[in-house]
């Protein structure tokens, strides 16, 4: 396509040089890309121009000024209005995929992962998209839901490819944001909600209003939500005139926990389920429902579920010990990793290791040290990923929420808080790591270093 046919109904330009892609991210850039240049949340895109020409984008839009650089820039004013245009005009095939998203505070990422291979087994191909990476696909984002041109261009090369059904995770951010505006979301699961991202919304009922919103879209016909949650009818409001289904942990006739995770009986068939935590029981029951609203049989979905394996870092036993690493990072979600260790492991004490991130949701870790304390018989508090906090200034947040009768082990070192915990855990000891979860990075003020719960967790004999 020539650029000049991309903009023909935004402003008119005399530039008709072809084109091949559109991007946000410089680093992303591909040759013969354009690139879009908007504010972000701390820098402007002008500041990456020069690093999208070296990678090779033939073009830059810019956003309400004029620039010069080495290729032709554009000024368009309100650019950012116009990127739902933009990406449907240039990836017109993205919007013919059928999408599956799900949202929630916790659990989006398994559930996701689970309708992905539920449908996979039941040999329909389908694309991935969330917080682990972009199946079947050469882009990448390190985002939860990825910028709006970055999502149209990986549907875009699914349908090209075959691939008529995605699953994506549907972050508030990216609702809020509008990174999924006009694609064809048709189904909408809803997991939980509870206290995150307070640090963006402000508030818990901003939170819920932004995900509320992906149930009314008018491109969704069937909405699947959990009835157990205490959110439950304010969610079923929003999805109102949808084809609804719930869920919840009474569909079960039986469930017995084991050391593997719960022997169950689902519509009479007995099976067992190889994950941890009662929390992993609605997000199956998430995944089953959206198959069933898909248009699939009992018969043929049930026999499936214990085939289903968990995502890295949600609940990962770490090869032979009694060690887990999970993305836990809400008061939510440590109070519930915590429980299902004390469930399937009663004769055990708990040692946790956790931290809270920098530049995140600060209202919420004097509420995770309570709980932490409150649950786990034994504490270190280390480094998750301070961003441009001072480390000491979390630490002493998390503290708030702890009674000074209660004994805690502060080593800010991450690695060494897991090496120390790992090498000097009791018998009668589980221990449970959990912040980063399947991350490989940690981030400070002024570098990134490579650091994963799981790998310092295997590489201690």
């Amino acid at each position: 396509m020539k650029i000049n046919q991309l903009l023909s109904d935004i402003t008119p330009t005399q530039i008709n040089i072809e084109i091949h892609g559109l991007c946000l991210i410089a680093a992303n850039v591909q040759a013969g890309d354009v690139f879009v240049a908007l504010q972000g949340q701390s820098t402007h895109g002008i500041e990456y121009i020069d690093q999208a020409i070296e990678k090779g984008c033939v073009a830059v839009l810019i956003d309400s000024q004029d620039i010069e650089c080495a290729v032709p820039a554009i000024r368009i004013d309100n650019l950012s209005e116009h990127l739902q245009t933009l990406a449907a005009t240039f990836y017109h095939n993205a919007t013919k995929v059928k999408i599956i998203g799900i949202t929630g505070t916790n659990g989006k990422t398994s559930v996701a992962c689970f309708i992905s291979q539920l449908l996979a087994m039941l040999e329909v191909k389908n694309g991935l998209i969330g917080t682990l990476s972009i199946s079947q696909s050469k882009q990448r984002s390190k985002q939860t839901t990825p910028d709006i041109l970055t999502l149209y261009r990986t549907l875009d090369g699914y349908f090209k490819h075959g691939i008529n059904t995605a699953v994506l995770e549907v972050s508030s951010h990216g609702i809020d944001q509008n990174r999924t505006s006009g694609l064809n979301i048709t189904h909408a699961v809803f997991t939980n909600f509870t206290q995150d991202h307070l640090d963006y919304h402000q508030d818990l009922n901003a939170y819920q209003s932004v995900k509320a919103r992906l149930f009314s879209r008018s491109s969704v016909v069937s909405t699947i939500l959990n009835r157990d949650d205490n959110y439950y009818s304010d969610f079923l409001k929003a999805a109102k005139g949808k084809e609804n289904t719930d869920f919840g942990l009474d569909d079960f006739e039986d469930i017995r926990p084991t050391k593997q995770g719960f022997l169950v009986t689902l519509k009479n068939f007995v099976f067992e389920l190889p994950f941890l935590g009662e929390f992993n029981l609605l997000n199956v029951l998430a995944a089953f429902n959206t198959l069933r609203a898909l248009g699939f049989d009992d018969e043929k979905i049930i026999p499936l579920l214990h085939k289903l394996t968990p995502p890295p870092g949600r609940m990962q036993k770490i090869n032979n010990r009694l060690v887990w690493v999970d993305y836990a990072h809400t008061p939510d979600a440590i109070e519930n990793a915590i429980i299902t260790l004390q469930t399937h492991y009663p004769n055990f004490n708990i040692r946790l290791v956790f931290g809270c991130g920098g530049n995140r949701d600060k209202n919420k870790r004097a509420k995770m040290g309570k709980i932490a304390s409150k649950l786990a018989n034994t504490l270190i508090l280390t480094n998750d990923n301070p961003r441009n906090e001072e480390p000491r200034a979390i630490i002493n947040d998390i503290l708030n929420g702890i009674d000074d009768s209660y004994e805690v082990n502060i080593t800010l070192d991450r690695q060494l808080a897991i090496e120390t915990a790992v090498t000097t855990l009791g018998e009668n000891e589980c221990l449970l790591i959990t912040g980063k979860g399947h991350e490989t990075t940690q981030q400070f003020k002024d570098k990134t270093i490579n650091l994963s719960d799981i790998d310092i967790v295997k590489q201690i004999k």
